[in-house]
């Protein structure tokens, strides 16, 4: 049995484009602990997706702490905190949201991996890195 696809309403496509970078609007707000999630993650200069990989839980299990009363479970919790560079307490008190260490971004994943090489090697990354910012001011200046 061959289904038919019907075609689109005309005009609705281009009223509702969907972009990565447009967050769909929240049907009703968010939970207090869902949006210090929220806060904190953004904070740590991370996506979703980021988050996740960090601490290796799928992207939807991110998304459903981020917008439902459910905390994440308690297995989670050390990594969760540990990436977002805050103490677990923190993941549930209501402060303003401060990371207490860089984002655990691609930038600082990259760094992670050269400290664990010798010195000489991480000295070589040392002045490459130096070498590419003055670049960067030069040409910014």
């Amino acid at each position: 049995m061959m289904l038919l696809q019907q075609a689109p309403k005309p005009g609705l496509a281009r009223s509702r484009p969907y972009t990565w970078d447009v967050p769909r609007k929240l049907a009703r707000p968010r939970p207090k602990q869902a949006q210090r999630l929220v806060e904190l993650r953004l904070a740590a200069g991370l996506s979703q997706a980021e988050l996740a990989d960090v601490i290796g839980e799928p992207q939807a299990n991110v998304a459903f702490w981020e917008r439902t009363a459910k905390p994440p479970r308690s297995d989670v919790l050390p990594s969760l905190a540990a990436a977002l560079g805050v103490h677990i307490e923190e993941l549930f008190v209501d402060s303003p949201p401060r990371a207490t260490r860089a984002p655990a971004g691609k930038v600082q994943q990259l760094f992670d991996e050269v400290r664990r090489l010798p010195r000489r090697k991480q000295e070589r990354v040392v002045e490459v890195v130096v070498a590419l910012l003055k670049e960067y001011k030069l040409k910014a200046s």
